[in-house]
This record gives structure tokens, C-alpha cells and sequence, in this order.
């Protein structure tokens, strides 16, 4: 059997979870493409060997065994084009190359390695495609597990946009050193990030971004959170965009900070692979919302695959 349309897969290799999302693409222009397949998994790249700035061999091996799993997946749909992506984990490992040459060779899939001003902009592509962000400045963020991204945009024009190396795996090695997590390890956190984002609180007083909006990963599981304490339940299938109040963010929040591992695995909508990287990406968030006086979040289940798919569609249809 052979497809008429044209399909198209779309990989993202995060440092935490690589995203496999595959499509096909109308004949018509304009007209919104189909999804095939959505699917994740939680690879933990950056586990055991980031701040050595190597990928560990045990996270090198499920790597492979990902995109092979990718691959056959690839070829059951048929796929006519595979796009992949690589991020801070790739970039900044000494053996980041010999992963990519293995992945070709192994796969047949070409990994591009970007750096992060081109994941910035890709991820700021596709919350603009989940999230209307009109013609007022906003501050986007999307916390990875080993670059964290800010961008301030509306729904136009980008302002400006920087990637940290600042991800949750990161800020675990660093701060996380009892569980739960120690008062003096939150404070040291949040005056670590107060150094290290000097340039994004010059680009927010430059800009004055009217609110944020936070990208997959931690904040799909902060909605998941919410919407548990509410008494639904999300399925896979989030909408593109969910408020997340401040007061919903704060409980979650206290509840993470003084929970074990054990407990957190239990709690109503947690993502069993974010359980602890949850806890210092959320300092983070705090550490965001009081520096900068936000009163709430806009999540986007959409970042840089979406962001990707976009821009190939829309210079499809130019």
C-alpha cells in the first residue's frame, strides 16, 4: 500500500523525553494537517552525565533504542520525511556527535544538533500556535531538562529570546541534595538564578511582557495537578492551552516542596519521570512570578515540535 499524501515525522530529543510526532500534510493549503501518531518517551538523557558534560552510557543506550523504536514507527506510517532535532543534552556532551553518527548509522535518521537561539525560536513557533498571544509582549518558557528557554513575543514579533543552561537536570545535580528539599537548597537555588538571569530581568524591564506563558514538560504536569484537584482527570490528548492560576500553582507547589519521592509518585496527575525534576523547575517558576509580579500562567501543550511543523507548513504555503 502506498500513501497519496505526504507524511511527515517530526522528532524532538530533549534531555528528558523524546517527542515523536508524525503527520500528513494537506494537498490543500492552508488547511490543517493530520495527526497519525503523538507519542513521548522519557529517555533521561541528561541522567547520571550532564554536569560531566557527557551522556552517560546507559542514557547513550536507550537513546538508540528510542529512535530505533522511532524508526519502525516511522515506517509503519509511512512517513515520507523525517525532521529531527536535538537540544542542550546533544549540544553539550562531548560525545554528542558520536550519539548523532550511532543514531544515522543505526537508523537512518539524520539528527540536526541546534543551538539554543534556534530552539527559542522554534519553541516560540509553536506556543504561538496554541496560545493567541495578541499584540501585547509576553514572556514564553519552556524549562527542559537541560536548557531553559525564555523568549518575550506577541503574537507577531519576537523580542528577544535567550536559552540558559539552567534545565531541571541541572538544577537537580546542583540543589537537590535531600528530599525533600531543604529551605537552605530552595534559597541557594533562587539566588543562583537571580546571577544567572541577570540578562532576562534587563529584557523584562526593557519589554515589560504582560504575562507568561510556560511550555509543555513541567507545566502540562502542573495543569495535570490541577485538574486532578478539581476531580478530572486529563487524558493524553491536553487542550493547546490551560490557565494555571497562581493559587492553584502555590498548592502545588508547598505540596512538592515537602514531599518524598514515594509521595509525590502518588499524587493525582504526576508524570512518575518528572516526580523530582518537578520540584527544582518549580523554584524556578517561583523564583519567575515573584521577580516579576506575574499573576498567572498560560501553559501551551504546544513548544518545539509544533514550532517545526509550522514552519514547514508555512513555507509550504508560501
Amino acid at each position: 500500500m502506498t500513501t497519496k499524501h505526504k507524511r511527515l515525522a517530526l522528532i524532538d530529543m530533549g534531555t528528558n523525553t523524546f517527542h515523536l510526532l508524525i503527520v500528513e500534510l494537506p494537498e490543500a493549503r492552508h488547511t490543517e494537517p493530520a495527526v497519525l501518531l503523538r507519542t513521548k518517551i522519557g529517555v533521561k538523557l541528561g541522567e547520571g552525565g550532564i554536569s560531566r558534560g557527557e551522556i552517560a552510557p546507559e542514557a547513550y543506550t536507550r537513546a538508540l533504542h528510542t529512535l530505533a523504536a522511532f524508526q519502525e514507527e516511522i515506517e509503519l506510517h509511512q512517513a515520507t520525511e523525517v525532521r529531527a532535532t536535538a537540544t542542550s543534552a546533544v549540544r553539550s556532551a562531548s560525545n554528542g556527535p558520536e550519539l548523532v553518527k550511532d543514531i544515522f548509522e543505526q537508523t537512518g535518521i539524520k539528527v540536526d544538533v541546534i543551538p539554543g537561539e534556534r530552539e527559542a525560536e522554534l519553541i516560540c513557533q509553536g506556543i504561538r500556535t496554541a496560545v493567541p498571544l495578541g499584540p501585547q509582549p509576553h514572556l514564553l518558557m519552556d524549562i527542559g531538562g537541560g536548557s531553559v528557554e525564555f523568549i518575550i513575543a506577541d503574537e507577531a514579533t519576537i523580542f528577544w529570546k535567550r536559552s540558559f543552561e539552567i534545565g531541571a537536570q541541572r538544577l537537580l545535580d546542583m540543589f537537590f541534595h535531600q528530599d525533600p528539599l531543604l529551605p537552605a537548597d530552595v534559597q541557594a537555588e533562587q539566588e543562583y538564578l537571580a546571577t544567572v538571569l541577570e540578562p532576562l530581568a534587563a529584557a523584562v524591564k526593557q519589554y515589560k511582557p504582560v504575562g507568561l506563558v510556560g511550555a509543555s514538560g513541567t507545566f502540562d504536569t502542573l495543569g495535570d495537578l490541577q485538574a486532578a484537584r478539581a476531580g478530572a482527570e486529563r487524558g493524553p490528548n491536553i487542550p493547546p492551552e490551560t490557565t494555571i492560576t497562581v493559587e492553584s500553582f502555590y498548592l502545588s507547589y508547598e505540596q512538592l516542596l515537602h514531599s518524598t519521592h514515594e509521595q509525590r509518585l502518588s499524587m493525582p496527575g504526576m508524570t512518575p519521570l518528572r516526580a523530582d525534576m518537578i520540584v527544582v523547575a518549580c523554584v524556578l517558576i517561583d523564583y519567575v512570578l515573584k521577580a516579576y509580579g506575574f499573576t498567572s500562567i498560560r501553559a501551551s501543550a504546544f513548544a518545539l515540535k509544533e514550532g517545526l511543523l509550522a514552519e514547514i507548513l508555512t513555507r509550504n504555503n508560501s
